[in-house]
């Protein structure tokens, strides 16, 4: 694995299976791991807050999610050997986890979502554990509680739906506090994975139009997706050497 930044954000060029065993190492490890999944998003929003790009730079697992972080990369001669969108990553943690008996929580997320999207992957894959679920709040006043929900479930692997920044920011506290040996921030996998929110086809999905799908079915998110052209423009400018 060679990491490289964009944008000064981490990458790891690792393909779906590859990131899978990472994961399982570091279970066997048990050292606590920040996994993160990256995507033009988050990467301009760490360009303007230099406090959330230090946690990201931090990451021991850094995943390209994300067409447009394909493209950057290869457009910027680091070509990835494959994207690793969350809610694919999630499912197949989830079936690895399944074979081999690990223990999941599921930190955040709308009113049973946690528990819908438990139920679908373990309709899907048999032998998954969802060790618990836990609504809790990103707010420091909640930590203590929440982490202790982590580490009394005995969990392995903690994925939090909190929303990008928060996520990040509640791993970089607590993940050794809480007992999992690997934390994620998954965004709005859980929500894809449970069934109330749909995914894009499969066709749009090939051709790296997740975005497009998701903002004509959610247009207030036409603010955050001013990131998009604003990080092209400056992938562009670094590929010719701009500052």
């Amino acid at each position: 694995m060679t990491r490289f930044t964009l944008l000064g954000v981490p990458i790891d060029p690792l393909t779906e299976d590859e990131a899978v065993d990472w994961v399982a190492r570091a279970i066997l490890e048990g050292r606590p791991r920040v996994v993160i999944s990256v995507n033009p998003e988050r990467i301009m929003h760490a360009r303007r807050d230099p406090a959330f790009g230090a946690v990201l730079g931090r990451a021991d697992l850094a995943l390209a999610d994300g067409a447009g972080v394909s493209w950057a990369a290869r457009r910027l001669g680091h070509p990835l050997p494959q994207r690793v969108p969350g809610v694919d990553f999630v499912r197949a943690l989830a079936a690895r986890g399944a074979a081999e008996g690990w223990r999941f929580f599921f930190l955040g997320g709308g009113p049973g979502v946690a528990e819908a999207a438990g139920g679908a992957l373990k309709a899907a894959y048999p032998g998954f554990i969802l060790a618990g679920t836990h609504a809790g709040s990103p707010d420091l006043s909640n930590d203590a509680s929440t982490t202790e929900a982590v580490r009394s479930s005995g969990a392995q692997v903690l994925l939090l739906a909190y929303g990008a920044a928060a996520e990040e920011a509640w791993l970089a506290r607590n993940l050794g506090r809480s007992g999992a040996a690997v934390g994620m921030g998954v965004g709005g996998a859980l929500d894809f994975i449970s069934g109330r929110v749909r995914r894009a086809p499969p066709w749009m999905r090939a051709r790296g139009l997740e975005w497009l799908h998701r903002l004509a079915r959610e247009p207030w998110r036409w603010r955050r997706m001013l990131a998009l052209p604003r990080f092209v423009i400056r992938v562009v400018r670094e590929g010719k050497g701009g500052s």
